[in-house]
């Protein structure tokens, strides 16, 4: 019986990794509401850098949302240094891959200026911005314009290009 209950979650959560619409929604949750940081982590914990890169990058966001929250300096530091690793793995594989761009700049936006991680802010940003209209899945479409619609890197001008 215990064996068929573990089989039974693992079956569960990796349906849940591979389905990307639940791991974009996770992660906007998890962003704003640290209550619900857990969960997204445990979803992303099971990916490896052998994944597809944008699994591979929701999971450097996991590691560095879940580093803002840790004890010690030690541990905030090298938490954000692993999930950073994570996300530019995602974009040295595939550099055309729009969603670890994404992530990256949801991340650098909100990391403190004293970590230094905000080198791509502006090519991400063109980059997000010229390949929007490309973008052929409506969740990942939806979930790119509600982040641009919210954030304060994107002029009023650069908003209006994406609306439909």
């Amino acid at each position: 019986m215990k064996t068929l209950l573990t089989f039974a979650t693992f079956l569960i959560l990796s349906f849940q990794t591979l389905n990307l619409a639940s791991v974009r929604e996770s992660y906007k949750v998890a962003a704003q509401d640290k209550s619900q940081l857990d969960s997204f982590f445990n979803m992303m914990e099971p990916i490896t850098k052998s994944n597809d890169v944008a699994l591979v990058a929701y999971k450097g966001a996991a590691l560095t949302l879940r580093a803002k929250y840790a004890k010690t300096i030690k541990e905030k530091k090298d938490g954000f240094i692993s999930g950073v690793d994570y996300i530019e793995y995602a974009i040295e594989k595939e550099p055309n891959a729009i969603e670890p761009r994404f992530v990256r700049l949801g991340i650098q936006e909100n990391a403190p200026k004293i970590l230094k991680y905000r080198d791509n802010i502006e090519v991400d940003k063109a980059f997000l911005l010229k390949q929007f209209q490309h973008i052929s899945s409506k969740n990942l479409k939806t979930h790119i314009k509600d982040y641009i619609l919210q954030s304060k890197l994107f002029s009023d001008a650069e908003k209006a290009t994406i609306k439909e």
